[in-house]
């Protein structure tokens, strides 16, 4: 797992990767992630928006840009935590993602970014 804390929001990463819906011999390679988001401000935030930079290692880089996460823009009190899972898609057996969350601070309406820690994304066997 992977965890940063950035404008008192923690983000902690876990992947796995889905060989029931990866097809190798055509390069496609499906991995879920994991995404627990936890509020350690003394006041509520809202998630707003998100931007990921994909990079496989094939060479492709793709950005992804999107209103709130899994179709929710989650609202956490101080102490609360919000988790999602989604997905991503790799044309080879590695890759990388990070990326950035667009909160506000619900008191002062102040829009702020929070990081998303890089992240990989492996094939189990790779690792051998």
């Amino acid at each position: 797992m992977t965890s940063k804390i950035s404008e008192g929001v923690e983000i902690s990463v876990e992947t796995f990767y889905q060989p029931d819906y990866s097809n190798p011999m055509n390069n496609e390679f499906m991995f879920a992630y994991r995404i627990t988001i936890e509020n350690h401000n003394n006041y509520t935030v809202q998630l707003l928006k998100r931007h990921w930079n994909i990079f496989d290692s094939n060479g492709e880089e793709r950005e992804v840009d999107g209103e709130g996460v899994v179709g929710l823009q989650p609202v956490l009190q101080p102490g609360e935590q919000f988790q999602y899972v989604s997905g991503c898609n790799l044309r080879s057996e590695m890759g990388k993602m990070q990326g950035v969350y667009f909160m506000e601070n619900q008191h002062t309406k102040e829009q702020f970014e929070v990081k998303i820690p890089p992240f990989e994304m492996i094939v189990p066997q790779k690792m051998n």
